[in-house]
């Protein structure tokens, strides 16, 4: 009898961690919403719900490229680095209207992913020492083209910024088409495919016949892409570019966003869904700790809780 107890305990615990690993970001946001709803003032006012929609979606859009990344194995420090970029940019060429702006933004991001994608798949450095050199050379560039903030007052950037449809931010809106359309090419398309195979076993993946090189250095591509579209939609937010500042740190709440969300570092495997709301559970548990008053420091801290809790629920998630 005592035996067969003792057998059932590690099947409870397994049970209890894999729903950790499915469900817990979901549980999570609820848990931290029904505390807010009792405990925070008008948590429920609409200008409220609007106002955390709007701040987690430039997290989420970088979020989803890190996504991606993590997917094949790899991870990229540099998103932040693009984003300031982005803003430099936009600084720089907005006088030539919004659209040359936006591509010449393309144009850079498109430059450092590929550079990226280069050193990781052609050249075989380590995605972390890879990005790592972006992440520097791409912060250093910025304030080199913009060495201080500069308002911006561009009708066409402003509307970006502030404008809606229907009451619905433009931000929002983005975010979620470009969260629907990554999950679709993850899930429905060849491409995802490949890239999840990738991350899975990348020589297995090579004696497959599949192009490997090329999906990596698209998945980097995009991931800057991605960045540079939030750190432009960050500018447009507030009507100034400030490449000191703006994306610092990004890198790893996009991080911890994609492992709290459910897509192990290992590769192999990508969870949009859950991306998207463990991008939601820090925005919320960084919006209650500032409401009530708390410094900046604990919700560091309380971040670092949050991805170790999701590190050790993940343990044995391991690859497909």
């Amino acid at each position: 009898m005592a035996e067969a107890t003792l057998r059932t305990v590690p099947l409870d615990r397994d049970r209890i961690l894999q729903w950790l690993q499915t469900y817990g970001v979901y549980a999570g946001v609820t848990v931290l919403m029904v505390v807010n709803v009792l405990i925070t003032p008008h948590f429920l006012s609409a200008e409220n719900f609007r106002t955390q929609a709007v701040q987690v979606a430039p997290v989420i859009i970088v979020a989803l490229g890190m996504a991606l990344v993590i997917g094949t194995e790899g991870v990229d420090l540099s998103v932040g680095a693009v984003m300031a970029l982005a803003a430099s940019v936009t600084a720089l060429y907005l006088g030539y209207g919004l659209l040359p702006a936006l591509l010449t933004v393309a144009l850079f991001a498109a430059g450092v992913g590929l550079a990226n994608g280069t050193l990781v798949a052609f050249i075989g450095v380590q995605p972390i020492v890879a990005t790592l050199a972006l992440m520097v050379g791409g912060r250093g560039l910025a304030l080199v083209l913009l060495p201080q903030l500069e308002d911006l007052r561009n009708p066409s950037l402003a509307s970006l910024g502030s404008g809606d449809v229907l009451g619905i931010p433009y931000l929002i809106l983005i975010a979620t088409a470009l969260a629907l359309l990554v999950a679709f090419v993850v899930r429905r398309t060849t491409f995802g495919r490949q890239l999840l195979a990738i991350g899975d076993s990348r020589p297995a993946a090579q004696l497959a016949g599949l192009p490997v090189r090329r999906v990596l250095i698209i998945v980097y591509v995009v991931s800057a892409l991605l960045a540079a579209v939030a750190g432009v939609l960050a500018t447009a937010r507030l009507q100034a570019s400030d490449p000191t500042s703006l994306g610092n740190l990004m890198e790893l709440s996009a991080i911890t966003a994609v492992v709290v969300g459910g897509t192990p570092l290992t590769g192999g495997r990508v969870n949009i869904a859950g991306t998207v709301a463990g991008a939601v559970l820090i925005q919320l548990l960084t919006a209650t700790l500032i409401k009530h008053d708390l410094p900046p420091s604990w919700t560091q801290i309380a971040q670092a809780m949050v991805i170790v809790a999701a590190v050790y629920a993940a343990r044995g998630r391991g690859k497909r």
